[in-house]
């Protein structure tokens, strides 16, 4: 994988809590704490993605139908024991 170098300014208080990290033993450097930063959005914009998918496909399913938990759990310890 290629990697591209960039330069990004942060301020001293967020300066001073990536050097935390790293002397917390979590990060060995800078770029290596940027990187899990990202990862980690991309992590919860997919996360995001797939609820709005989710929840676009409920919306589309039709009309609701009312839910008897009764029921349901009989359904499901009759097909489950």
């Amino acid at each position: 994988m290629g990697a591209v170098r960039k330069t990004i300014t942060v301020t001293d208080q967020q300066d001073g809590w990536i050097k935390a990290q790293i002397d917390a033993g979590r990060y060995t450097n800078d770029s290596e704490y940027i990187r899990d930063l990202i990862r980690r959005d991309q992590g919860r914009s997919a996360e995001l993605e797939a609820i709005r998918a989710a929840l676009i496909d409920g919306e589309s399913s039709g009309e609701p139908r009312r839910f008897n938990a009764d029921e349901f759990k009989k359904r499901m310890l009759t097909a489950h024991g």
